[in-house]
């Protein structure tokens, strides 16, 4: 197969962070049914990710969050990527935040059977690498929740 030719990538990020980023992402989907985040900082210290949502968390479902992020990290799911256009990739992830110039085919990572996402960034292999995810905070205000989380 030909290599095909994607959008340039600007930053460089934690391989761990950014693959236990889509895990926080597919659980927020899966147990709120909201979209994947509005706003993310990922990082190796410490991250944060905004979901849109008409209600505030309980501790309990904080605490289910990060116990399923672990649950599937123990599984020690493998990372692949995939290519696909468009149309082949719109039956199955969401693609509202594609940006306009995005090519006509793209890369799709996915975690096992456990999530699938148009990404150009970098991620680890298997889930084994990622560590133990940990929530670190969480806020709501006019409709956005935030969570802070890291890996230990």
């Amino acid at each position: 197969m030909e290599t095909p030719i994607l959008n340039t990538h600007n930053k460089l990020e934690h391989e761990p962070s950014h693959s236990a980023e889509h895990l926080l992402n597919a659980t927020m989907v899966k147990m709120f049914g909201c979209p994947r985040s509005r706003n993310a900082h990922i990082e190796k210290k410490k991250s944060k990710c905004d979901y849109i949502l008409d209600i505030v968390p309980t501790a309990e479902q904080v605490a289910e969050i990060e116990a399923r992020i672990n649950e599937v990290i123990g599984r020690n799911l493998d990372v692949t990527i995939e290519f696909m256009s468009r149309e082949q990739a719109a039956s199955i992830v969401d693609l509202s935040k594609l940006p306009e110039d995005a090519s006509e085919t793209l890369r799709i990572v996915r975690i096992g059977d456990y999530d699938a996402c148009a990404c150009i960034g970098a991620h680890v292999q298997n889930t084994s690498e990622i560590g133990t995810f940990k929530v670190i905070s969480h806020s709501y205000e006019n409709g956005v929740w935030r969570l802070r989380w890291k890996l230990v």
